[in-house]
Protein backbone atom coordinates (compact mmCIF):
# COMPACT_ATOMS: atom_id res chain seq x y z
CA UNK A 1 0.00 0.00 0.00
CA UNK A 2 2.63 2.49 0.80
CA UNK A 3 4.56 1.73 -2.52
CA UNK A 4 1.18 2.53 -4.50
CA UNK A 5 1.14 5.85 -2.37
CA UNK A 6 4.74 6.62 -3.02
CA UNK A 7 4.34 6.13 -6.91
CA UNK A 8 0.76 7.81 -7.05
CA UNK A 9 2.27 10.94 -5.47
CA UNK A 10 5.59 10.90 -7.45
CA UNK A 11 3.51 10.42 -10.80
CA UNK A 12 1.57 13.32 -9.45
CA UNK A 13 4.42 15.80 -8.88
CA UNK A 14 6.28 14.70 -12.04
CA UNK A 15 2.81 16.02 -13.94
CA UNK A 16 2.25 18.95 -12.13
CA UNK A 17 6.15 20.10 -12.86
CA UNK A 18 5.13 19.35 -16.68
CA UNK A 19 2.67 21.62 -17.05
CA UNK A 20 4.44 25.10 -17.78
CA UNK A 21 6.76 23.06 -20.10
CA UNK A 22 3.87 21.69 -22.44
CA UNK A 23 1.98 25.42 -22.28
CA UNK A 24 5.33 27.09 -23.42
CA UNK A 25 5.74 28.21 -26.62
CA UNK A 26 8.13 26.63 -29.49
CA UNK A 27 11.62 28.15 -29.66
CA UNK A 28 10.90 29.88 -32.75
CA UNK A 29 7.86 31.76 -31.29
CA UNK A 30 9.06 33.75 -29.11
CA UNK A 31 9.20 37.71 -30.01
CA UNK A 32 11.96 39.18 -28.29
CA UNK A 33 11.42 42.90 -30.34
CA UNK A 34 9.02 43.76 -27.12
CA UNK A 35 11.74 43.03 -25.28
CA UNK A 36 14.54 45.02 -26.87
CA UNK A 37 12.43 47.99 -28.12
CA UNK A 38 11.84 48.91 -24.59
CA UNK A 39 13.85 52.70 -24.55
CA UNK A 40 16.68 54.09 -23.29
CA UNK A 41 15.35 54.81 -19.72
CA UNK A 42 14.33 51.20 -19.42
CA UNK A 43 18.14 50.30 -20.20
CA UNK A 44 19.20 52.85 -18.01
CA UNK A 45 17.15 51.88 -15.36
CA UNK A 46 18.04 48.39 -15.89
CA UNK A 47 22.14 49.41 -15.66
CA UNK A 48 20.94 51.59 -12.70
CA UNK A 49 20.08 48.13 -10.27
CA UNK A 50 23.11 46.32 -11.89
CA UNK A 51 24.99 49.40 -10.57
CA UNK A 52 23.85 49.30 -7.05
CA UNK A 53 24.37 45.35 -6.92
CA UNK A 54 27.47 45.70 -7.84
CA UNK A 55 28.81 48.17 -5.15
CA UNK A 56 26.70 46.50 -2.26
CA UNK A 57 29.16 43.09 -3.38
CA UNK A 58 32.04 45.16 -2.80
CA UNK A 59 31.95 45.74 0.89
CA UNK A 60 30.39 42.07 1.14
CA UNK A 61 33.31 40.50 -0.32
CA UNK A 62 35.72 42.78 1.21
CA UNK A 63 34.20 41.51 4.72
CA UNK A 64 34.25 37.89 3.83
CA UNK A 65 38.02 37.94 3.25
CA UNK A 66 38.51 39.81 6.43
CA UNK A 67 36.50 37.36 8.07
CA UNK A 68 38.49 34.36 6.22
CA UNK A 69 41.55 35.79 6.86
CA UNK A 70 40.97 36.35 10.92
CA UNK A 71 39.57 32.71 11.14
CA UNK A 72 43.08 31.83 9.68
CA UNK A 73 45.24 33.80 11.57
CA UNK A 74 42.88 32.19 14.79
CA UNK A 75 43.19 28.71 13.42
CA UNK A 76 47.31 28.82 13.31
CA UNK A 77 47.41 30.77 16.71
CA UNK A 78 45.86 27.78 18.17
CA UNK A 79 47.69 25.32 16.35
CA UNK A 80 50.96 26.99 17.67
CA UNK A 81 49.95 27.33 20.87
CA UNK A 82 48.68 23.27 21.08
CA UNK A 83 52.28 22.53 19.47
CA UNK A 84 54.29 24.68 22.39
CA UNK A 85 51.81 23.17 24.98
CA UNK A 86 53.00 19.28 24.05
Amino acid sequence: MKTTTTIINTVTVLLASLTSAIASAAPGDVDTSLTFNSGILVLAFAGFLALVVVVQAIPAVITLYSMIKAAASESSKSEAAASTHK
